[in-house]
């Protein structure tokens, strides 16, 4: 089966301060954060790869960029969070797991090769970096078999740092979407996981990427950070 992907860009990501949608926002070398993360992607799944876009501020400036892709819109973008996004992807979907990534996640490409064996046996996952462990970061604790128990920014004693990149497999996604109708507007999606897993046992594994970069673009040294890598 053909591996769903979702990349999730409908905010409006104002603490960057550009005109155009964040994910649109140029790299130093040249490419846009969105142009890496595809061809991260194909660099993975192949130039095949399904990849889904939620759309939603000036969302006519990434189709016309990325017209090969689908999309869904979520037209609630200034009033949601990404729970809503990713529960309109959800709901969209075909049959089978789904990848899905941040639109403004800088990463290194060989994340996406260490997720495909977990992507291959359909375990849902939380890619994730143990290096640090920021207050303003969604974070996360293990239970005792090793799999994410807590998942958000006001996790106390955190092991690291979500990344954004993520999949839900085809028995989860069910009871995943279920919480992400439930939630919050203004909950991450993030929420709509701790719930699965308190709520009704979810699985969700940890990859660790703290020996690759990621870096989420929400300020200008982030971006400045990126740079570095790309």
């Amino acid at each position: 089966m053909t591996t769903q992907i979702v990349i999730l860009a409908a905010g409006m990501g104002s603490r960057l301060g550009r005109s155009l949608p964040k994910p649109l926002t140029e790299l130093s070398d040249g490419r846009t954060i969105m142009r890496q993360q595809f061809d991260n992607i194909e660099h993975a799944f192949g130039a095949g790869a399904e990849v889904t876009i939620v759309v939603g501020y000036k969302l006519e400036h990434i189709i016309e960029a990325f017209p090969q892709a689908s999309f869904v819109y979520n037209e609630e973008y200034d009033q949601t969070n990404t729970s809503k996004s990713l529960m309109r992807a959800l709901q969209a979907s075909k049959p089978g797991g789904v990848l899905w990534m941040n639109g403004d996640v800088v990463f290194d490409p060989r994340i996406l090769d260490r997720a495909l064996p977990l992507i291959a046996r359909d375990q849902s996952f939380v890619t994730v970096n143990t290096a640090k462990v920021s207050d303003e970061e969604v974070k996360y604790t293990t239970t005792a078999e090793g799999y994410i128990k807590e998942l958000s920014k006001t996790v106390r004693g955190g092991l690291g740092e979500a990344v954004g990149i993520n999949y839900v497999s085809s028995r989860d996604k069910a009871t995943l979407l279920a919480h992400l109708a439930r939630v919050n507007d203004q909950d991450y999606f993030e929420r709509g996981i701790e719930l699965a897993i308190e709520k009704n046992g979810m699985l969700v594994e940890p990859m660790d990427i703290s020996d690759l970069y990621a870096v989420e673009i929400d300020f200008a040294e982030d971006l400045e950070r990126a740079n570095h890598f790309v």
